[in-house]
């Protein structure tokens, strides 16, 4: 398998974008991957595309055609990826196979939501398809219920606290603050996590991460026809995914996600890394315990001891292990499709040292990490400057 290189990233604002159109989103993200690539489109290979639900959100399925219609793209092929939250993350991975492989040389991988079309408890309709509908979202088993089943066996099996998860909340928002990109540039504090509107307990709302419109896209190349297109290469050197069980009654352990530790542990194998080279990393926190559960999966700090490293600063910018730097999910937003990518370009902005005030010192190794519905699937990619 051939060396794969990311040559170009682009990102659109986070939020609710209301003037914004489905298609007019990827657009912009992919004409910016596109132009920091210095590439036109007649040059793309083919086009791998994460989206959760286009056809629930914004009634409108066949998402590659349109994409690449409307993209200008026609006729290079283009790819819709569904694994839940986690289909921007497998999106990156199937274009990362597709350009290893040998089957094309410049692949772009993009994702893309739109969310906010839809009144709040339609798209609370929507997210139950994340997790299993019939035995749980049937049984009036919400996505927020499900993680915070979580935070509270975590709490009693491990000690942690809710003082530690709204630690979570208030790093991101500070990162986020700093990012032009994310849907809430303001700091919060604890005391602002714990006092506001329940969600399901213990988890409150700002636990949670916010319903999101946005896109993002990654152009792909060989690494041997890279430097023709930029000076700062990143390579991919690692890839995993790995499946869990839809349901949590299904799960050995409500405190771990098995498909995390299995693709983070493929990745670092394949990039011959160990967690402690890990120098920046985006982590899937659609809840302040999943990053906390996400940094132990990872291999980060031990099981029990993610609540710790927060409150002890580790994962802050400047800290032994700075997990998302772009504000994450729960600042930057998530629209679902699209997070996984945006992850791989807050690791790619990283690595070029074009973070600004967010920039971590000294990066040579990032990571990304994408959740698909409350741990159905799990993509980890590991990335580092080119030579």
């Amino acid at each position: 398998m051939r060396d794969v290189a990311i040559i170009g990233a682009g990102i659109t604002k986070f939020g609710e974008l209301w003037n914004t159109s489905f298609r007019d989103l990827f657009v912009d993200a992919g004409a910016r991957a596109l132009e920091d690539a210095g590439l036109g489109g007649d040059e793309i290979d083919a086009l791998y595309v994460g989206n959760m639900s286009a056809g629930q959100f914004i009634r409108q399925e066949h998402i590659g055609s349109l994409i690449a219609d409307h993209a200008g793209l026609i006729p290079a092929p283009c790819t819709r990826v569904e694994a839940a939250c986690a289909s921007g993350g497998l999106a990156l991975r199937e274009a990362f196979i597709s350009v290893g492989a040998g089957i094309n040389d410049i692949v772009v991988a993009g994702g893309i939501e739109k969310m906010t079309d839809l009144l709040t408890d339609q798209t609370n309709g929507v997210l139950g398809a994340l997790a299993d509908r019939e035995w749980e979202a049937f049984v009036g088993t919400t996505y927020p219920g499900l993680y915070a089943l979580m935070a509270r066996r975590h709490m009693h099996k491990y000690g942690t606290t809710r003082e530690q998860m709204a630690k979570v909340a208030v790093k991101n928002h500070k990162n986020g603050a700093l990012n032009p990109y994310a849907q809430y540039q303001r700091e919060i504090t604890v005391d602002h996590v714990l006092n506001s509107p329940p969600v399901a307990d213990p988890l409150t709302t700002l636990d949670s991460s916010p319903i999101s419109d946005g896109g993002a896209a990654l152009v792909l190349a060989s690494a041997d026809i890279a430097k023709e297109y930029t000076d700062t290469p990143i390579i991919i050197t690692g890839s995993g995914q790995a499946s869990g069980t839809l349901s949590l009654h299904d799960r050995k352990s409500l405190t771990e996600i098995p498909a995390t530790v299995h693709a983070s542990e493929i990745a670092y194998k394949m990039a011959g890394v160990k967690p402690e080279d890990i120098d920046v990393a985006e982590v899937h926190d659609c809840f302040t315990i999943a990053e906390i559960m996400a940094t132990e999966d990872l291999g980060f700090c031990e099981k029990g001891e993610g609540g710790k490293i927060i409150e002890e600063n580790e994962t802050e910018i400047g800290g032994k292990i700075p997990i998302n730097t772009s504000g994450g999910l729960k600042s930057k937003g998530h629209p679902l499709g699209a997070t996984g990518i945006a992850q791989g370009v807050e690791i790619v902005t990283q690595l070029k040292e074009e973070a600004g005030k967010r920039q971590v010192d000294g990066v040579e190794i990032g990571l990304t990490h994408n959740i698909g519905g409350s741990g159905g699937t799990g993509v980890v990619h590991i990335f580092e400057r080119g030579d």
